[in-house]
């Protein structure tokens, strides 16, 4: 308890600490073999109950509204799959002077990579943007991202792969299925869920922690830091924080540009910035040979801690400019109940005197 005090005092976001301390933990206690099982499985599961919570707290209307609205899914996907392979392929004139060459596949690798779900959809939620529009956008992104993900590898990296049917179905039961039974449990737990909102604050920040220990792990177990000097790393953390900053900054001038309100930009930015890590490490190999699997995977798993921390601090900063006005007006209108009578009546007539003037 004595810790609240001093995190309050920092100028981090003590959430942002927490997702550092994930990463250090694991990269000195990584979890291996069937701890490494046991740690993903458990995330198959927050991440199984996390669409639970959606389904069961997003009305049918919602989520049609978020399915219709065409405009903004359509800027999300161009986002993850335009813009993003766009700025990977001029990010070549960064090599070999400010990126290693052997480092440069797998940062254009992560830019065909469809959005992340979970942490999209749990920034969203904390930054309380539209949901239900995430929702659809991060599920429709992670199924169209199987077929076109190898499809713009094979186009722009000359590689070949197949579409894996059990990705097909890992994503429906994982993602779909969950939302769906929650959807259905709606008219039952409705009323609990809106009396602990607390459980799925809980699950949305307790999800992404899990995912970056694991995330970190697996980077550790396959001995990841060997491989590249200091120097290379620094390189591809920059280059990919210019990407990310790249991406958020269009994404959100796009969505004001064309004049989405503040709950539909807050999903355009979150969904339309990230890489799925869980998507993009049994695509390099199914895509690539193992020979420079290890490598590929370096960019991606940088860039998944980097959007992390980064959407973190953002979902605060959205979260907390959406309650100034309610805290202001609340706090203006407990001012004027409290002003004595007289008071009030003396600044009435004050704002009366012109009118009676003219």
């Amino acid at each position: 308890m004595f810790l609240r005090p001093l995190l309050r005092r920092l100028p981090i976001d003590p959430y942002l600490i927490a997702i550092v301390s994930m990463a250090a933990l694991a990269s000195i206690f990584p979890c291996r073999a069937a701890v490494a099982a046991g740690f993903d499985q458990a995330a198959r599961i927050v991440i199984g109950l996390l669409f639970f919570l959606y389904g069961a707290r997003l009305s049918p209307q919602a989520a049609w509204q978020g399915f219709s609205h065409w405009r903004l899914q359509g800027l999300i996907l161009a986002g993850t799959f335009a813009l993003f392979p766009a700025l990977g392929l001029a990010a070549q004139i960064l090599v070999p002077r400010f990126l290693p060459a052997a480092l440069y596949p797998g940062l254009l690798f992560l830019c065909m990579l469809p959005s992340t779900v979970q942490s999209s959809i749990a920034f969203t939620s904390i930054a309380r943007g539209n949901v239900a529009a995430a929702v659809c956008a991060a599920s429709a992104s992670s199924l169209l991202g199987i077929v076109l993900t190898p499809l713009l590898v094979g186009l722009l990296m000359g590689a070949q792969g197949g579409i894996s049917l059990h990705s097909v179905e890992e994503i429906l039961l994982q993602l779909l299925v969950p939302f769906a039974a929650g959807q259905l449990a709606r008219p039952w737990i409705e009323a609990w869920l809106s009396r602990h909102k607390w459980l799925t604050g809980l699950v949305d920040r307790g999800s992404i922690l899990l995912i970056v220990y694991t995330a970190f792990s697996e980077g550790v177990a396959n001995g990841i830091w060997h491989r590249v000097d200091l120097a290379s790393l620094v390189s591809v953390v920059l280059v990919n924080s210019l990407l990310l900053g790249l991406v958020l900054t269009t994404t959100t001038l796009a969505s004001r540009w064309l004049g989405f309100s503040r709950e539909d930009e807050i999903a355009i930015v979150f969904c339309g910035s990230k890489k799925s890590l869980a998507s993009g490490i049994p695509m390099i190999n199914v895509l690539f040979p193992a020979s420079i699997v290890g490598l590929m995977v370096l960019p991606l798993i940088l860039f998944h801690q980097i959007q992390l921390m980064v959407c973190a601090t953002l979902a605060r900063r959205y979260a907390r400019r959406e309650a100034l006005p309610s805290e202001h007006s609340a706090s203006s209108i407990a001012a004027k109940e409290t002003m004595p009578s007289a008071e009030r009546s003396r600044r009435k007539r004050a704002l009366l005197k012109p009118q009676e003037a003219g």
